[in-house]
């Protein structure tokens, strides 16, 4: 399925809530002055243009980053992850949106190491042309995340954050997580592990949840931001979730802080709502 392109939606509520979370992530590791790397199942392009070609279509940035990055108002976390995107437009015009391999490179120290995979031939080549100055520090692999992973997981450092963001076009998506994370913590059980995906009404989604919190990490952490209600039709995202596996025990705390602003904020009607639960030794 390689007919998926991010730039369609990037920005939007889901990208707001996804990457602050992996910025809060990586933070939270490069609190030790230890070594760890940033693995990417799905890095896409890197970066997007808000002003120019898909991103334009639908406009999706308007109700997400747009309304939050300029605000004096922010929580703690909001603001660390606005202040990435003020990063990358330094002129105070939105024209540009880090990816999740940018924002990552934004916030890791600099010895710090990136892995990225992305199967898309065109996002592949734009991800290469993003970080072509990056050195040996990033690593690009076209090929399918969820099966390269294997190849580098347990990583020397001993320390990773691993992204899993897949588009879900394709129905077997779902299983592809589940399946990849059961491998993965059996090669390296202490990897934190981040799965983003969308709230919809499909039994696939639904289940999603249920399936990773048996997977027996010491701990997880389930975070949904829904923007507005389900659509009685039941086509439509109506928002986006975040499953962590071996978070940190800040995150809680800070996500409590987080979710409700980003639902008052964000909301695209009085359905807005928002999911937090953990479990383990959380």
């Amino acid at each position: 399925m390689l007919s998926y392109r991010h730039a369609f939606h990037a920005g939007n509520h889901a990208d707001v809530l996804k990457h602050l979370i992996q910025i809060e992530l990586l933070n939270y590791l490069g609190q030790k002055a230890k070594p760890y790397w940033y693995i990417d199942t799905h890095a896409g392009a890197g970066a997007y243009s808000l002003v120019e070609g898909y991103a334009t279509k639908n406009a999706e940035f308007e109700s997400g980053i747009a309304r939050l990055w300029r605000r004096e108002d922010l929580p703690e976390a909001v603001a660390n992850y606005a202040e990435v995107v003020r990063s990358l437009n330094a002129d105070g015009e939105l024209k540009l949106y880090p990816g999740s391999p940018w924002c990552a490179a934004e916030v890791m120290p600099a010895s710090d190491k990136l892995r990225l995979f992305e199967l898309h031939p065109t996002d592949h080549q734009l991800l290469a042309d993003t970080f072509a100055d990056a050195g040996r520090r990033v690593q690009i692999q076209q090929a399918n995340g969820f099966e390269a992973i294997k190849a580098i997981l347990p990583p020397p450092p001993r320390r990773a954050l691993v992204l899993i963001d897949p588009p879900y076009e394709d129905k077997r998506d779902y299983q592809h997580v589940i399946t990849a994370l059961k491998e993965s913590l059996k090669r390296f059980a202490t990897g934190v592990y981040a799965v983003w995906y969308p709230c919809l009404q499909r039994a696939e989604m639904k289940e999603l949840p249920k399936e990773m919190k048996k997977l027996g990490a010491k701990n997880w952490l389930r975070a949904e931001l829904h923007v507005q209600k389900p659509s009685s039709d039941g086509f439509g995202m109506h928002g986006s979730g975040m499953f962590i596996l071996n978070a940190p025990w800040t995150l809680p705390q800070t996500l409590r802080e987080v979710l409700p602003y980003l639902a008052q904020h964000l909301a695209q009607d009085a359905g807005a709502s928002y999911v937090l639960e953990t479990g383990g030794d959380l």
